[in-house]
């Protein structure tokens, strides 16, 4: 039995589309078709129905029966082809995309690590925010994503990875009083935070609307180092992850400031599709929570436990 075909079979299980998946394997849709006619006929059943024009491609029940025991032969081959003895069984390239704030915390010692213990492995990198990862993911443009989670699909796995605090701060340029501060006192300033499409600027920017009687002004931005430089500069206050600001804190290049009400934890996961099964997305990503774990253990508390932010976190 042809492994190609079967693979086929799945993915178009998983797309209902002959030309999503040969979209997604750079290859004709005509030659997708004959892949599963190829597989139909060595089976003697049909496993699709296909409607007229672009309605979806569904499963016919023999096809949905079927489906389970070629997902099993995927993962077998893809278990045997790991347990070999062959020194490059970890070759071949896995796509990652990741939030920024992960890209300012741990993920260089990720790659690091990565590298190490899968030296014949080649990487792709994607920075975005979480909903076009997500869309990545769903795509399988990316293999594997460490974005804010979880991600509720019935086709991805999810790994709790680390949960980011956030601080508001601000250039030490700008006349902000040092004392605690009502959230409504900040949107004299222009707000500098995450890009619209972020469930951080949607939780930000509700709050100023439910308990300010003046309007703030945002500058959002999906790159948090553009957030960073222009808080630094005095354009605005930003609220922007600890891990990223502590140094700059301690530095004096900016200021924590005490407000009575901060964003929610950013809590981040580590997804990945399961179909069909991919090893290498399974163990990059159970690698990233070893590293997410040590990073946040060593780098982030202490500074934390010490500054400003965490008074009023903890009220």
């Amino acid at each position: 039995m042809n492994i190609i075909n079967l693979q086929t079979y799945v993915w178009v299980a998983s797309f209902g589309s002959f030309r999503k998946v040969a979209e997604m394997l750079h290859t004709t849709q005509p030659a997708i078709s004959n892949r599963i006619a190829s597989l139909e006929s060595e089976l003697g059943v049909r496993l699709f129905e296909r409607g007229p024009g672009p309605a979806p491609i569904t499963l016919t029940a023999k096809g949905a029966e079927l489906l389970p025991f070629a997902e099993k032969i995927l993962f077998l081959q893809d278990e045997i082809k790991q347990r070999g003895m062959n020194q490059n069984k970890d070759s071949g390239i896995i796509r990652i995309g990741a939030a920024e704030t992960i890209v300012h915390s741990w993920l260089p010692a990720f790659l690091q690590t990565l590298n190490t213990e899968m030296p014949n492995l080649e990487v792709e990198l994607r920075v975005d925010v979480t909903s076009e990862l997500h869309k990545a993911l769903l795509g399988r443009s990316i293999d594997l994503a460490f974005l804010m989670g979880p991600i509720i699909e019935p086709t991805l796995t999810n790994l709790p990875l680390c949960n980011f605090p956030l601080a508001w701060v601000a250039g030490v340029g700008l006349d902000i009083p040092d004392r605690r501060l009502q959230l409504e006192e900040l949107a004299q300033w222009p707000i500098v935070t995450y890009g619209r499409n972020t469930l951080p600027f949607k939780e930000i920017k509700d709050r100023f609307r439910e308990d300010s009687s003046k309007s703030a002004r945002f500058i959002s931005s999906s790159s948090l180092a553009a957030c960073f430089r222009l808080a630094v500069d005095n354009v605005g206050i930003a609220t922007l992850p600890m891990s990223m600001v502590q140094q700059a804190i301690a530095n004096k290049v900016v200021k924590a400031l005490d407000v009575d009400w901060m964003p929610s934890e950013l809590n981040f996961t580590a997804t990945y599709s399961t179909t069909p099964f991919n090893s290498l997305s399974e163990i990059a990503a159970k690698l990233a929570v070893k590293c997410a774990s040590n990073y946040t253990d060593s780098d982030i508390n202490e500074i934390i436990i010490h500054s400003p932010a965490t008074h009023q976190r903890n009220n």
